[in-house]
């Protein structure tokens, strides 16, 4: 038998030549980036490896992509949005413009959270098949899954989101984090699939954000020749206006 992250992988295996091989992968240069800086925040239980097809695509177009560096999304929520704010800042300091956000099922809702929180540091944010509207609202295994982790942290291990994240101080902050009004200065898409057997697609569905379907699964959004050709022209949108940020690049 297959674990779920095998065939998450064989999956993945699958969609990169087709993503190659699709015309959206070869069109775009150098010039429709013009150096706007990029954060990439992946999904829980992934990596920044998860999103590497992404940032190639990103980086030929003469965009600045970067990683989180937070390891697997798996820490406690509001330890991992400030690391994602010192990844905003560094980023939007190297550029000496505010930055575009793109993240994936946790990812995405972690970068909202960082947005509400520093919309000075954001200019646009993507969120790919992220549950803002309840992020325990996931599919059960998920869910339980994050409960093992909190157990986990209970007992000492640490990098874990704990039991604060699920129903305590760190839960209500966040959560209430999740449900305030982007700042008007950020604008924000996400796009969701009926076809997401991890995430209900009507959670999805942020009131301040332009919500778009595609077909894809969950998992696949990364790796969606159709997602791409929404990020190839939301992107380079975003990227014409390039408000500085509130401090001098060093």
């Amino acid at each position: 038998m297959w674990s779920s992250r095998e065939r998450t992988l064989l999956v993945t295996a699958r969609m990169i030549p087709q993503l190659v091989r699709h015309p959206v992968w070869r069109v775009g240069g150098p010039r429709d980036g013009a150096g706007q800086g990029v954060l990439l925040v992946p999904g829980f239980g992934f990596g920044d490896w998860s999103l590497l097809p992404l940032r190639s695509w990103l980086a030929v177009r003469g965009y600045r992509p970067l990683g989180t560096r937070t390891g697997l999304n798996l820490g406690c929520t509001t330890t991992l949005v400030e690391r994602i704010e010192r990844r905003l800042e560094y980023l939007a300091r190297l550029t000496g413009r505010r930055v575009i956000v793109v993240g994936q099922s946790r990812g995405g809702w972690l970068a909202r959270i960082a947005a509400v929180r520093r919309p000075d540091l954001v200019r646009g944010l993507v969120m790919l098949a992220s549950p803002v509207l309840d992020p325990l609202g996931a599919h059960a295994s998920g869910v339980e899954f994050a409960r093992v982790l909190a157990r986990a942290s209970a007992r000492g291990v640490p990098g874990l989101l704990d039991a604060d994240c699920l129903d305590g101080d760190c839960y209500r902050t966040n959560r209430a984090l999740l449900r305030a009004p982007l700042p008007r200065p950020v604008a924000a898409v996400s796009v969701f699939s009926r076809h997401d057997t991890v995430v209900p697609w009507p959670l999805c569905q942020d009131p301040c954000a332009d919500c778009v379907e595609v077909a894809s699964s969950h998992t696949g959004m990364g790796l969606d020749p159709e997602v791409y050709a929404l990020l190839a022209e939301r992107l380079a949108r975003w990227s014409a206006d390039p408000r500085p940020t509130p401090f001098s690049v060093r």
